[in-house]
């Protein structure tokens, strides 16, 4: 239970109580990191119900989807990809990159990527009509943290300390990644169980979106850091959403 909370502490502004910020209260945060991204999923169909009872508009949903996310997290993994985008964009060397991504500041490339990043999630929640197009796409917060702690966990890290360390370190490696992949293979089961080949779509596109980054990761930075992992999350979901989206609208005119 420390590690559930432990993980909603630092990954979520959902209040929960406090608990010491201890090795041991970490061991299992990772695992349990997939149901803040399932708490994410549940708002979102809330909101997709909200808007159809009252009769909002396509657009009005499409903001209010973007923002839930950032409401629940405090913003933390655009940071990470505010970041990484900065770092990558400055084509210095590893170390000066490693050096960026430890900057407070933003940069302008940071600004121009995170403005298109957040008006494609906006044109892409769009497309979802009803709740039950909503449900594999709520699927994906699951599905990019359960990737995302794996990946922590599973490649090799950029730095020994930090704060991605403090929770990789004392973690129980074996149950984290079990717990993790478990979390991920249910909610990609139930994406799938509602429309097979646009959760199959939305499945593939989280799968190139591990390698993708993780090329990315090793060739930057050479391995991941909490930025890093902020960035793999942020590129897995919007890939994720964008082969649902696209599914969804080729299955629409067959």
């Amino acid at each position: 239970m420390r590690s559930l909370l432990s993980a909603f502490l630092m990954y979520s502004r959902i209040p929960v109580p406090q608990v010491e910020w201890k090795e041991e209260n970490r061991r299992y945060s990772l695992g349990f990191f997939p149901l803040v991204g399932a708490v994410i999923g549940g708002v979102l169909l809330l909101w997709r119900y909200l808007c159809g009872a009252f009769g909002f508009g396509q657009f009005v949903f499409a903001v209010g989807a973007v923002v839930i996310p950032v409401l629940v997290t405090g913003g933390i993994h655009l940071d990470g990809f505010c970041d990484v985008t900065d770092a990558r964009s400055s084509f210095a060397d590893k170390a000066k990159r490693l050096e960026i991504l430890a900057d407070p500041h933003i940069g302008s490339f940071a600004v121009i990527y995170l403005c298109l990043y957040l008006l494609a999630q906006t044109a892409l929640f769009s497309e979802l009509h009803t709740v039950k197009e909503c449900i594999p796409a709520a699927c994906g917060y699951v599905v990019s943290r359960g990737l995302s702690a794996v990946s922590a966990v599973c490649f090799k890290a950029a730095k020994k300390e930090g704060t991605l360390q403090s929770f990789v370190k004392p973690s129980h490696r074996t149950v984290t990644i079990a717990m993790a992949a478990a979390f991920a293979a249910l909610a990609g089961a139930a994406a799938v169980a509602v429309s097979p080949m646009c959760g199959c779509a939305s499945l593939m596109a989280a799968g190139l979106a591990v390698l993708y980054c993780r090329a990315g990761a090793y060739g930057s930075f050479g391995g991941y850091t909490g930025d890093v992992c902020g960035w793999f999350l942020q590129i897995c979901e919007l890939w994720y959403l964008a082969a649902y989206a696209a599914a969804l609208m080729i299955g629409r005119s067959v």
